[in-house]
């Protein structure tokens, strides 16, 4: 008797993957693995469970990856800098790589022939997923529903579930597509797509409206070790509790609201609304502390190199050599990256009032201007004159003024 495909399936518990699932299984005679990431998101896993077992999946995974995708994916971002087109934190960009591993780690365990995903054609999703599950697994086939059904109305859809006893989340009326994680959030569709409109307050869940925050401002003390955050307030957390905690406490502020047009990866520009208050006062933290302790070229350096480790993370290309080496050389420049940072959070905006560092090279004596110390000022006089000579020279090969 041959023996049925097996297919481990990536899945939300949404519309698309409830679909997917059931329409998995009858097109390919296939059983399903069902596998969800517990990534910090608002969902209800328990109903998700449940939704999967009762859309026939054979077995059904729902994992605890949120100290796992903080550490290993979305704090490795943090200490490069890396936003994406400058202000991104790429809360989902980050999460794909880590569900394209286990995905893969999951079919080898499960003896699988096949993985399969909801993303669609025109997002930057079915890129991440085929980009990870091939560095990985180039022998796994990778299938893509949502790219080869015909079900491409949202009546064809619910047709389907009512034909096949598909059992789907509760059917809402809101116009929005949501993707949430405890690094931040996204929204699009709807209402969005009018570019030159500010989006609905309602697009909001992670904040509060920054002019309706609190008027009194508040004051966050974030320690870092070697670049990584460990204490909130002088208390020692772990990343997943130092993260919740202060997703509370900045969103309060409205704090980490983001509105940007954005260049995906497949070529199209589109409008990105997305929520990451803890991570937008960790950037700040993280940044004002590398500020307060590396010397000016390598903080200027690693810049330019943390915009090309964004670009990388949003691009599918976090399984490549050039990531692995970029992330040594962040870890070498995290050796000093140590010491506490107060921000002050206060009506959406997130900014650093105060740093320390054991490291810290600063030097008060040198620095002010009201100090005696050794500095001695006459040698800037000879030190402008050869700073400035190219200057100089290019200004006499045009015979002065311009």
């Amino acid at each position: 008797m041959r023996k049925k495909m097996r297919i481990v399936l990536a899945y939300s518990g949404g519309l698309d993957t409830s679909l997917a699932l059931s329409w998995l299984r009858r097109t390919y005679d296939a059983e399903i693995v069902a596998f969800c990431a517990d990534l910090g998101q608002s969902e209800d896993l328990d109903e998700v469970r449940a939704r999967a077992e009762h859309n026939g999946a054979a077995e059904v995974y729902v994992e605890d990856l949120r100290h796992e995708f903080l550490t290993a994916y979305a704090f490795r971002a943090l200490r490069a800098d890396a936003l994406y087109e400058g202000k991104y934190v790429m809360a989902a960009s980050l999460s794909r790589p880590l569900i394209a591993k286990r995905l893969v780690e999951i079919a080898r365990a499960e003896d699988a022939q096949a993985v399969a995903h909801g993303a669609t054609g025109k997002g930057n999703d079915q890129v991440r997923f085929y980009a990870g599950i091939t560095a990985l697994a180039p022998e796994v086939r990778i299938i893509s529903p949502v790219l080869e059904w015909d079900l491409h109305t949202r009546a064809a859809q619910l047709a389907f579930a009512r034909a096949n006893g598909v059992r789907t989340p509760a059917f809402r009326t809101s116009p929005y597509s949501r993707d949430t994680n405890l690094w931040g959030s996204s929204v699009e569709c709807g209402p969005l797509d009018d570019i030159d409109q500010a989006p609905p307050e309602e697009v909001y869940t992670a904040t509060t409206a920054p002019e309706s925050g609190p008027d009194r401002p508040e004051l966050v003390r974030v320690a870092f070790e070697r670049g990584v955050p460990v204490r909130l307030d002088g208390e020692a957390l772990g990343p997943v509790e130092l993260v919740t905690r202060l997703n509370e406490r900045a969103g309060r502020h409205g704090v980490g609201r983001i509105d940007i047009m954005e260049n995906r990866l497949v070529g199209l520009k589109v409008r990105g609304v997305y929520e990451s208050p803890a991570a937008t006062v960790l950037y700040e933290a993280h940044r004002e502390l590398e500020n307060l302790v590396l010397e000016r070229d390598l903080f200027q350096y690693k810049a330019d190199l943390g915009r090309r480790y964004a670009g990388l993370v949003y691009d599918a290309k976090w399984f490549t050599g050039l990531r692995t080496s970029l992330d040594a050389f962040f870890t070498d420049v995290q050796e000093r990256v140590t010491g506490t940072v107060t921000v002050k959070l206060h009506k959406g905006s997130a900014v650093t009032v105060g740093r320390s560092s054991p490291h810290s090279l600063y030097h008060p004596d040198y620095a002010s201007y009201e100090a005696e110390n050794g500095f001695d000022h006459r040698a800037g006089e000879g030190f402008s004159y050869i700073w400035s000579m190219p200057a100089r020279v290019a200004g006499l090969r045009r015979g002065g003024a311009s």
